[in-house]
């Protein structure tokens, strides 16, 4: 369990839920952070020094980079791109980006620093996880209307918030012998009760006046999803719990280790079916029954695949003998391929192709449309090629390792209880942050 979403995702445009790439922007791009309100963020945007959004202790948070959050959030979201989801994702998207500068302005009190490497790599991983290469990722921010300093600085905050969780909360927490012991023999008293599969999106709120806002935004989040938007994307985008980072996705548990609230719901729950929203004492859940079991059977969540991915160039303007030609070298490149060890060496022939390394990911790091492209396939395999406006992308099985079930390690264990007490004292600390800070909302 992580402790901060990861945006970088990825991931996914409505009109490209048919592509692999869809996984970037789903997996990784979770919440857009505000682009710095200086001198580039001027030349990006003439006009973006005129209006203000919101005051953060002296900060300014523009309403261009309002505009551009909020378009960012439907296009990664895949809620249709209409004025009226536009004006009604607004409110999340200034909470999401007040969020941001509130943990930026501690970073720096607390003298946190992020090199370029680390942002960098971690650039270079938004890309892999979503199946492109960064200059790939850098044409497709532009061709969304993505300023690519928006999602630098998005990945520079989260950075620098979980570096902030970790040096003043970490050594606080301590989880004992006696703690894993009773999470072990629970389970085990529960082994032959029904353990269920869930997905989760948490929408918090500070203040009873809050409470009506994030319950009407909950309730149009659900309206969403049961109209096709996908749950992991809008999860990545919009929740505030750990699981975002996962697409919510908070794997096998029984009825008793959910939320009170969230116990007496889900029981009574069918696969697939995602709730009206639920509220805590201080926020609204939405949850995603994916599946059940009884005992500890295996779970294909946690099957790990390595994959690559190639490209073969093709503009979506092309002739019908530029299309032919390029089928023709798609199928024969899949027919003469055996192994990733030489995967890009044999592709290497085609002009313009580009090969990914390999990159292993569980099904839950996946997107619904990813799952069920390599559901069946065995290393060696490819999966079926897919057209998208950068060319015939093709989906390459170098390995796959299936989870064999069983109890979860004490190792495990200890991990699930650190971060969850960790995230805790994240979510206070950011609470707190909003009580004593100086919000001016315009």
């Amino acid at each position: 369990m992580t402790l901060r979403k990861l945006s970088c995702v990825s991931e996914p445009v409505a009109d490209m839920l048919g592509r692999f790439v869809f996984a970037l922007f789903a997996i990784l791009l979770l919440s857009v952070s505000t682009a710095s309100f200086d001198a580039r963020a001027a030349e990006e945007d003439g006009n973006s020094m005129i209006g203000i959004a919101a005051i953060v202790n002296d900060e300014v948070i523009s309403q261009y980079d309002l505009d551009q959050k909020t378009q960012f959030a439907l296009v990664t979201s895949g809620i249709p791109q209409t004025p009226e989801n536009a004006q009604r994702m607004r409110s999340q998207a200034l909470r999401s980006l007040v969020d941001e500068k509130l943990e930026m302005q501690e970073a720096a009190r607390q003298k946190v620093s992020v090199s370029e490497d680390q942002i960098n790599q971690a650039y270079a991983g938004v890309a892999a996880r979503g199946q492109m290469t960064t200059d790939q990722l850098n044409h497709y921010l532009e061709q969304s209307g993505i300023s690519k300093s928006l999602l630098l600085n998005q990945i520079k905050a989260e950075i620098a918030w979980n570096q902030v969780v970790a040096q003043q909360f970490g050594p606080l927490i301590s989880v004992g012998d006696d703690q894993v012991d009773e999470v072990l023999r629970k389970l085990q008293d529960e082994s032959s009760e029904t353990q269920y599969l869930v997905s989760e999106i948490l929408l918090t709120y500070e203040s009873p006046q809050q409470e009506a806002e994030v319950s009407a935004g909950a309730a149009q989040l659900v309206q969403q999803i049961r109209q096709g938007a996908p749950f992991q994307a809008v999860a990545n985008q919009f929740s505030q719990s750990p699981s975002a980072a996962s697409g919510g996705d908070i794997g096998w548990v029984h009825a008793s280790q959910l939320p009170p609230a969230l116990a007496d719901i889900v029981p009574n729950m069918q696969p697939g079916q995602v709730s009206d929203p639920i509220q805590t004492v201080n926020g609204y859940y939405i949850v995603q029954l994916r599946s059940r079991q009884t005992g500890f059977g295996a779970d294909e969540m946690k099957n790990q695949y390595t994959l690559m991915y190639a490209v073969l160039p093709l503009s979506t303007t092309a002739s019908t003998a530029q299309l032919n030609k390029r089928v023709a070298e798609v199928q024969e490149l899949m027919a003469s391929f055996t192994n990733c060890k030489d995967f890009a060496a044999q592709a290497a022939k085609y002009e313009g192709a580009d090969v990914s390394k390999p990159k292993t990911m569980s099904v839950a790091d996946m997107q619904p449309n990813m799952r069920k492209a390599v559901a069946d396939l065995q290393p060696g395999q490819m999966a079926q090629p897919v057209r998208s406006s950068r060319g015939i992308e093709l989906l390459a099985v170098c390995d796959r390792v299936n989870d064999t079930g069983g109890a979860p390690s004490r190792e495990s264990i200890e991990d699930s209880l650190y971060s969850q007490q960790l995230s805790l004292m994240a979510r206070r600390h950011l609470r707190d942050l909003h009580r004593d800070a100086v919000i001016d909302v315009r």
